[in-house]
């Protein structure tokens, strides 16, 4: 746990006790400070009762008088497109808005620092798509390495519920808009930007708040180091806006979509192949097309801004080479679930907007495939652009039909997961690939996506073996 620092003998209100907010809780017990806590589920107030932590309606009267700070939960919304109320009250109050990031960044660094060889590290990845696989790939070439590291954020632990830093020690943090828009404090020594795509928008007020937000990471406590993707737009102004002049090597950009050149420092993938230049030379490649867990455009940019962190982190070309080949990848991201027949199933649940679906249609080739679901803002006509390799799609979801009339493509209407996968594996043939990456959400029939992706690796398992 890393005790909170600055509100020792203070009153702070925690808001939604999730796993962040309970653990959030637990942090200020440590660091002295009094939690009062409110979740509008009876249950989650409960729990935390249980823990001994005070209980307090923040929606009353008089509740922010002698409350130094108010911490939200991530899935609280407090700008867009309405604030909740108790954070409307507490700002009304004046009373400072944070979250479970922000306390972490004040409060990570101790004094036991003081007699470290080698200080702690931070590495924090953002960005619309493959942030998970990046974190989880740095941590996994850390950890092969012999870099003590911990994987926290919006993947892995809560941010403040793991250990304190040890020398020589690397936290690597994932981190969604929703953390990165509140935080009041955002010093990683390393920060990542792997792309932009339209996603949470009414969450961010439109496509520029949801910039905006990301942007925050870079902006707010300027990195020893930014990995920057620059196939799009904004990737390429915030490098430009980081960066002091051409040869400025604390910006590493990052690139799947064109060769790189110049007198700075680069990372980028062709044709399977990453390469990374710096200073106008080569210093480092690796062919990734042989490597399981990372198949795929998408996996080969996660790649190189994963190679780029870990440079600036000071591991070798090769150490990092030896990482990826052993990375097993992430459940429900591009995951090989099964070889039989010659056919493979792949489960890409996570593939939750369009772009993250074009990204995994465009990895694999003779698709069987099967999406729906909750559709996102903007539609799915732009799914049309990269169905080239798709036989045949099994069509999900409570609007199944609606979805699959939207497709410039032969489908089928399942409506269920189960009907899905038995359509798919009795028509496919060997060197297909049965692949689930349903580009919409999934709370129109699962309470997240990982139980998705669990229900179809459930039924292709349970065909297999019958």
């Amino acid at each position: 746990m890393i005790p909170v620092r600055g509100f020792a003998g203070a009153r702070v209100a925690v808001l939604g006790l999730g796993r962040s907010g309970l653990a959030t809780a637990r942090a200020l017990r440590a660091g002295g400070a009094e939690a009062l806590c409110w979740d509008d589920n009876p249950a989650a107030r409960e729990a935390a009762e249980g823990e001994g932590f005070l209980i307090r309606d923040l929606r009353k009267q008089g509740v922010w008088d002698d409350t130094a700070c108010l911490i939200v939960s991530p899935g609280i919304p407090h700008l867009y497109p309405a604030p909740n109320p108790v954070v409307a009250a507490a700002l009304e109050a004046g009373v400072p808005v944070d979250n479970d990031i922000g306390l972490f960044f004040r409060s990570f660094a101790g004094p036991e620092w003081d007699g470290f060889d080698t200080l702690p590290r931070v590495v924090a990845v953002t960005g619309s798509n493959g942030k998970s696989t990046t974190s989880a790939l740095i941590h996994h070439i850390l950890s092969e390495a012999g870099r003590p590291s911990q994987l926290a954020g919006n993947i892995g632990r809560g941010v403040l519920d793991i250990e304190p830093g040890e020398e020589g020690s690397v936290v690597v943090l994932e981190l969604s808009s929703y953390q990165t828009d509140l935080a009041r404090a955002l010093t990683p020594d390393v920060a990542v930007f792997t792309n932009l795509s339209p996603d949470h928008l009414d969450r961010h007020g439109g496509m520029g708040g949801y910039f905006a937000a990301k942007r925050r990471l870079f902006a707010e406590g300027g990195p020893d180091r930014a990995v920057i993707g620059v196939d799009e737009a904004e990737g390429l102004y915030l490098a430009g806006q980081m960066s002091e002049g051409p040869a400025d090597d604390r910006v590493i950009r990052v690139s799947v979509s064109r060769k790189l050149t110049g007198p700075g420092w680069q990372v980028f993938a062709r044709k399977g192949y990453l390469s990374e230049y710096r200073k106008g030379r080569q210093a480092g490649s690796i062919d990734l097309r042989d490597i399981r867990g990372l198949p795929g455009a998408h996996n080969h940019q996660n790649a190189c801004a994963a190679y780029a962190a870990c440079r600036a982190l000071g591991l070798s070309p090769r150490v990092i080479e030896a990482g990826m080949r052993s990375y097993p990848g992430l459940p429900h991201r591009s995951q090989i679930v099964a070889d039989a027949g010659g056919v493979t199933y792949v489960n890409d649940s996570k593939a939750t907007n369009v772009d993250a679906a074009l990204k995994a249609l465009g990895a694999f080739k003779r698709i069987r495939w099967i999406c729906g679901g909750l559709q996102k803002e903007g539609g799915i006509a732009a799914l049309n652009d990269g169905l080239g390799e798709v036989l045949k799609a099994y069509v999900i979801g409570r609007e199944a039909a609606g979805f699959a009339l939207q497709l410039e493509v032969e489908s089928e209407v399942c409506t269920t997961m189960d009907e899905a996968v038995a359509r798919a594996m009795t028509e496919a043939e060997p060197g297909d690939t049965v692949l689930l990456a349903p580009a919409a959400a999934s709370f129109d029939q699962y309470d997240n996506f990982e139980r998705r992706g669990e229900d179809f690796m459930a039924e292709v398992q349970k065909r297999l073996a019958g």
